[in-house]
Formats: structure tokens, C-alpha cells, sequence
């Protein structure tokens, strides 16, 4: 059921998501990107799975330009509100926790369209 749940909000966050066109990344990729950091961002007791750092790094690599980088960061924030018990200063951390520099913190607050 768990699981059903979390492919249910991936999609919604897809659809959701859509809008942003011209850019090369999709929230597709964001989302499957980033989808084995969930449990961490729920439970940050744990450690950071190896595949979730696998997924920054590839995420921090696809997103080449503004445009990609902005496309990212709106689909970050909109995954990050359509999951419930996300710590967001967690999230805002593991960037460094996985070797990866982002122009821009991770929070519901940060102004996706101010990323260079």
C-alpha cells in the first residue's frame, strides 16, 4: 500500500510538473533521480543510501544549463510539498552530504526562478 502511495505522488508530481518544457531535464527525471533519497528525507537517523547520492550526482550532471537547473529546482520543491513528513533540513543538507554543489538550498522557500 506503502508503495502504491509513493508511485501515486510521483506521478501527480510528473503531471504537476509538465509545465516546464523548454527545459532539456524533465521532473521525470528529477523524480526517479531522487526517489531512493525518500525514506532518508523521512527517517534522516538513517544513513544516505548510495543510490541516493548516485541520484544527486547524475541529477547534478544532467542539470547543465539555467534553464535545466531551474526546471530541477521546481521540481524539487514541488515533490518536497506533495510528500508528507519530508525533513526539509535534511533535504537541504544532503547535497553536501553527497559530494554535490547546488546553486540554490533546498527549501520551500527558495525562488526557483532567481537560479542561475
Amino acid at each position: 500500500m506503502e508503495r502504491s502511495m509513493k508511485m501515486a505522488i510521483i506521478v501527480g508530481v510528473v503531471l504537476m510538473c509538465m509545465v516546464v518544457s523548454e527545459a532539456a531535464i524533465t521532473c521525470g527525471a528529477v523524480v526517479s533521480s531522487l526517489a531512493p533519497c525518500i525514506p532518508y528525507l523521512k527517517n534522516p537517523s538513517s544513513g544516505v543510501p548510495a543510490a541516493c547520492c548516485n541520484g544527486i550526482r547524475s541529477l547534478n550532471s544532467q542539470a547543465s544549463t539555467s534553464v535545466d537547473r531551474r526546471a530541477a529546482c521546481t521540481c524539487l520543491k514541488s515533490a518536497a510539498n506533495s510528500i508528507s513528513g519530508i525533513n526539509f533540513n535534511a533535504a537541504s543538507n544532503l547535497p553536501s552530504q553527497c559530494g554535490v554543489r547546488i546553486p540554490y538550498k533546498i527549501s520551500p522557500s527558495t525562488d526557483c526562478n532567481k537560479v542561475n
